[in-house]
């Protein structure tokens, strides 16, 4: 059997009013509910601390008094590790562990962290990069306080903050026949080989377009790399859609392509922060939410 804290308490106050009555009426408690307190302590360390004294009060036993110098010490710690965890909760100072989705977080991370840190310099940032499923797992089981995300099949669970919407786009190399054009219609490029970003939620997202206006892509490729989508649709082998847009046209390998914009009406991919509902946020938190509603105010690629 385990002793509490509020038990070690209680047997202190005791120890230190020497009369179980007077100290009932500090702790507003009972008398029997507070002689039943130390008595379940003394039961728990198997070990007698008071000596009832009838109509006197209560004196310590020997052990008793060895005992209180380790309970005043044990309670003093615990009320420096209670204090830490309030000003960790109450300062943007330590650490906050913060989830990114794999394609987000080449394009946004790096500024956003410079900015963070520029104005939270004592706030310790980790990052965990990883797929939307991971990280709602990570999210509920407190892996991770928070995770910036596409807003794909987040349900009910999550609390999101909208940052931003990205809009889809196609991918062309700069060599293909339609690279030049403003706009480009899905179903111009029906039968060409279709390369496609094979992420779990992005898929259903991307494939949705073509159900949409009723024709099938002909998949030649799929890839859970961004970089090697944009490399095959360089080398000509088929075209893609995505949602970001590097600075640079060009890919690993020196190839080029094109971003050209979709004729079909297509909906955009909304940028959010997600928490789980009703999860009181540390400042740590609150303090990075800030710096990304300030960063995204900003014009973003996609």
């Amino acid at each position: 059997m385990s002793f509490t804290l509020r038990q070690l308490r209680h047997f202190v106050r005791v120890a230190e009013r020497e009369n179980i009555s007077t100290a009932a009426k500090e702790l507003f408690l009972s008398q029997p509910a507070l002689s039943t307190s130390i008595a379940q302590l003394e039961e728990a360390l198997d070990l007698q601390l008071l000596i009832r004294h009838h109509a006197k009060g209560v004196s310590l036993t020997p052990s008793g008094g060895t005992f209180l110098a380790r309970a005043r010490s044990l309670l003093a710690h615990a009320e420096e590790v209670s204090a830490t965890g309030r000003a960790l909760g109450e300062s943007a100072q330590g650490p906050l562990e913060i989830g990114c989705f794999w394609t987000l977080s080449p394009f946004f991370l790096p500024g956003l962290l410079g900015m963070t840190h520029d104005q939270h310099p004592e706030l310790d940032i980790q990052i965990v990069e990883g797929p939307l499923d991971e990280l709602k797992k990570l999210l509920l089981n407190g892996g991770i306080e928070i995770a910036l995300l596409y807003d794909l099949d987040l349900d009910s669970g999550f609390k999101k903050q909208p940052l931003a919407k990205v809009k889809p786009h196609l991918l062309l190399s700069a060599s293909h026949p339609l690279a030049n054009e403003s706009v480009v219609s899905l179903r111009s490029l029906q039968n060409d080989p279709f390369i496609l970003l094979d992420l779990p939620h992005s898929r259903d997202y991307f494939l949705g377009f073509f159900g949409k206006i009723g024709i099938q892509p002909y998949i030649k490729h799929r890839s859970q790399s961004f970089e090697l989508v944009r490399g095959l649709v360089a080398n000509g082998k088929g075209y893609s859609i995505l949602n970001l847009q590097p600075a640079s046209q060009k890919t690993y390998d020196g190839g080029e392509v094109r971003c050209i914009p979709i004729r079909e009406k297509v909906a955009p991919l909304s940028v959010v922060l997600a928490y789980p509902e009703g999860l009181r946020q540390t400042q740590r938190a609150v303090a990075f939410s800030r710096c990304c509603e300030k960063f995204f105010k900003h014009p973003i690629l996609g």
